[in-house]
């Protein structure tokens, strides 16, 4: 089997493809497929020049972190659950994720997630839960790895800077509902950097590996704010 990267050595150095050849596992996913290339001390690619390892980031290993998004022959998925039998006869492609700057490789810097909450105060503060608490919908929600797969199909996402996607609502919801002082502050937030400007494609809820239902993340934070006296 023929794997082509898209490598890049810097984030200030251009981006080239390089290939390898696979003869490991079939039952392998591209998780495994990495660590195979990547095992012995010398790599080598499919000209049999000596290169150097490919950089890619993994955790768990059991799609429960999320570190390993990248898109797989042009779908972004999380390596350790797309599986070769998937593919057979055909080329693998691995690219980094494109909605992130590029660190090295297929490692992504997605900072950016945690930085848009951080700057926004979406955090619990102190537990204050309502009487009618929606456990359900709250361990659903909480979920979320923060893989970024959601943000590479957002076909509204751009640079980050006012639109921040599907994790900040979902996590705006969580704060709220877990915190019903801060709902009013939250709410603001999540209609400037998400409610005006997000297209309801729902790309984002088909593609999340974890299943999360940000419609119903959504339509639970209209209440909170209609609950709270606020606008919705």
């Amino acid at each position: 089997m023929k794997v082509s990267v898209l490598r890049r050595k810097e984030p200030d150095k251009e981006p080239y493809w390089e290939s390898f050849s696979y003869d490991g596992p079939e039952e392998n996913t591209v998780a495994g497929l990495l660590d195979y290339i990547n095992y012995n001390d010398d790599i080598i690619n499919d000209k049999g020049e000596k290169t150097t390892r490919i950089g890619w980031e993994c955790s768990c290993m059991q799609g429960m972190c999320g570190a390993c998004a990248m898109i797989v022959n042009d779908r972004p998925v999380l390596a350790c659950e797309a599986f070769l039998k998937d593919f057979e006869g055909q080329e693998i492609t691995l690219k980094p994720l494109s909605r992130f700057p590029v660190i090295h490789d297929l490692i992504v810097d997605r900072s950016g997630i945690h930085e848009s909450l951080k700057e926004n105060n979406v955090y619990i503060g102190e537990y204050r839960p309502p009487e009618d608490k929606d456990f359900e919908q709250d361990y659903t929600s909480a979920k979320c790895l923060k893989c970024g797969l959601c943000i590479e199909v957002c076909p509204r996402y751009t640079d980050g800077r006012k639109f921040y996607g599907a994790p900040f609502a979902n996590d705006c919801y969580l704060v709220a509902s877990r915190n019903r002082e801060k709902s009013g502050e939250i709410s603001e937030a999540y209609d400037e950097h998400f409610k005006s400007e997000c297209a309801y494609d729902l790309a984002c809820m088909k593609i999340c590996p974890m299943g999360i239902k940000l419609t119903a993340s959504m339509k639970k934070l209209n209440t909170l704010k209609r609950e709270t006296g606020e606008n919705s």
